[in-house]
């Protein structure tokens, strides 16, 4: 082997080495209370997925969709659980977006949970302004609606749900007393989403809170679900606004990502 060739191998992984211990020693320690504002989303999401569970079942059969669709329309959750995450975990990994990999993923995730809550609590609403018959047992055009909702309601509640355990892991920072510790507040606020979601379902007369939720289409059970999906836009919102305005997502540039990358050497 050739001594040049052999002294700018060494050199270039003397260089390797010193970066990553440079970008190690750059790493702010990260407050907690930075890493459970990011973690309350979890809280937002979780009130979502309980409310879907307690109350979309019987929305289902108020609408008359058929029994085998039904079972069908349950399969959005693994199915995008399984294609969506992965793939905004793939793509926010490697984001250059100039406010940062995991903030433009929860924004825009936050906004389609907001129009699928709206498209599947009007879906009465709307399909009868669209022309069905309320006499009969099957609403279609509601049924098409609401199926329309239910699945970007669990795309978007997916797309949330992954940047959020990320962007925890971000701020840990390598630190891995701190990743439990992140993942344990995830966890906490997912049980507390969980408690407001199931508890909110249970209460029959919420409606009243908002009483033009109820209308010719839409009856006391539906207007119920409306002002429970209300509380869970509202809940989202103000946690994803927190997080987003008060924890520094440090977007990534070309050069640093190049940088962080193994280099190959020729040793040829």
């Amino acid at each position: 082997m050739d001594n040049a060739a052999t002294n700018n191998n060494n050199n270039g992984f003397t260089r390797t080495l010193s970066l990553n211990v440079e970008a190690a020693s750059n790493r702010k320690s990260t407050p907690l209370r930075k890493m459970a504002a990011v973690a309350s989303i979890a809280a937002g999401i979780q009130f979502g997925w309980a409310l879907q569970l307690s109350l979309l079942t019987p929305y289902v059969q108020l609408l008359g969709v058929p029994h085998q669709w039904a079972a069908n329309i349950w399969l959005c959750g693994p199915i995008s659980g399984m294609i969506i995450q992965p793939l905004v975990g793939y793509y926010s990994d490697r984001s250059h977006s100039r406010f940062g990999r995991r903030r433009p993923f929860i924004f825009f995730g936050a906004i389609a949970v907001a129009i699928a809550v709206f498209l599947i609590g009007y879906a009465a609403d709307l399909g009868h302004s669209m022309g069905d018959d309320l006499t009969k047992k099957t609403r279609p055009r509601a049924v098409v609606i609401f199926v329309f909702g239910f699945w970007i309601l669990d795309v978007a509640n997916n797309m949330l749900q992954g940047p959020c355990r990320a962007f925890i892991g971000d701020l840990a920072a390598g630190d891995h007393r701190r990743m439990r510790i992140g993942n344990g507040l995830f966890s906490f606020f997912m049980a507390v989403g969980n408690v407001l979601g199931y508890a909110a379902g249970s209460y029959d007369k919420l409606y009243t809170k908002f009483p033009f939720t109820k209308t010719l289409a839409c009856n006391e059970f539906c207007a119920n679900l409306k002002t429970c999906f209300f509380f869970s836009i509202f809940l989202l919102a103000l946690v994803s606004t927190c997080a987003l305005l008060y924890v520094e997502d440090i977007p990534i540039t070309s050069e640093s990502q190049s940088e962080s990358e193994p280099q190959v050497f020729n040793f040829i």
